[in-house]
């Protein structure tokens, strides 16, 4: 009789710990998409904050960033920005509307693409920031291209409105 109680206990507990982890990967699903997108979206916000004096008019410092401190380090060798300004402007733009975007869900793979490209150009620029910075980025920017918006985003309730275009084929 105690073996039978014994495993009929086992059996229980094996029970619950499988809903407690259904439970769990509920939650994770609606909740971890948003919490990636946050993630990726604060550095990056805060960063094209302080490229912008006021509404479109690029901050001095940032343009002076892009002129004479920032090279791009490849094969050993460091290269001035080419069109620098022109850089300057599509940083900090970038850096102001993409995470917008991906906070709000809204063209969310393609936000974090365009985040993983400006990661990748800011490790030619700072390859010492690899460890502590770049590869926590990409690794966000990565998880959010592969597990997409969640639940939780624009581009879900994008998806969900009627397309009178799909009704008829596929």
């Amino acid at each position: 009789m105690t073996m039978v109680t014994t495993h009929m206990n086992i059996a229980s507990v094996e029970n619950v710990v499988r809903e407690v982890a259904d439970w769990l990967t509920r939650v994770a699903q609606v909740v971890a998409p948003p919490v990636l997108r946050i993630a990726l979206a604060v550095p990056f916000f805060k960063s094209g904050l302080t490229k912008w004096d006021g509404f479109l008019s690029l901050s001095p410092a940032a343009v002076y960033l892009f002129e004479d401190e920032f090279k791009l380090h490849i094969f050993g060798q460091a290269y001035d920005f080419p069109l620098p300004t022109a850089f300057a402007y599509l940083d900090g733009i970038a850096e102001i509307v993409l995470p917008v975007l991906l906070v709000i869900g809204l063209a969310t793979r393609f936000s974090a693409l365009g985040l993983l490209v400006m990661t990748g150009v800011i490790q030619l620029v700072v390859p010492e920031g690899w460890a502590n910075f770049h590869l926590p980025w990409a690794g966000l920017a990565l998880a959010i291209i592969a597990i997409g918006p969640g639940t939780l985003s624009l581009d879900h309730w994008l998806e969900m409105l009627p397309r009178p275009w799909r009704q008829g084929g596929a």
